[in-house]
């Protein structure tokens, strides 16, 4: 009775390497094809909300007939701490905002959405107030 194990699971172990190296390569490609592009400087992709130049970009308007504004943050204030050093103001209350680790933003308001950017956060919290006053959150 001959049997040929050793032929068997050099092919097994030569098709499970085979797959791992080729899941290894699709999953590094788009790390490396970004990498390459940041150190280039030639990423111009905004996925952070940022708008690519050093921060979010700033806004005043009037949204539904309540003034939205936002800024870089003043030190002290709480978008200094939390905000990523970015505020955002509904009629002249501050409107808490956060940056999440993969660049979307959260307010205090609606704080189980994500949005690409301060100012859709800020919107956001205009709809989901109704007409209701921000009213502001002790920290301390």
């Amino acid at each position: 009775m001959s049997f040929n194990v050793s032929s068997n699971v050099s092919r097994r172990l030569v098709l499970r390497g085979t797959a791992v190296a080729v899941a290894g390569a699709a999953l590094a490609a788009p790390t490396a094809i970004a990498a390459t592009r940041t150190a280039a400087g030639t990423d111009h992709s905004d996925h952070s909300g940022h708008g690519g130049h050093g921060g979010p970009q700033p806004f005043d308007e009037v949204y539904k007939g309540r003034r939205i504004v936002g800024k870089a943050a003043e030190p002290g204030s709480h978008g200094a701490h939390h905000g990523g050093g970015f505020s955002a103001f509904i009629d002249g209350q501050e409107l808490h905002v956060m940056q999440n680790g993969d660049g979307t933003w959260i307010s205090v308001v609606n704080h189980y959405e994500t949005y690409p950017t301060p100012l859709a956060v800020t919107r956001a919290a205009v709809e989901k107030l109704r007409g209701a006053v921000l009213v502001p959150i002790a920290t301390a």
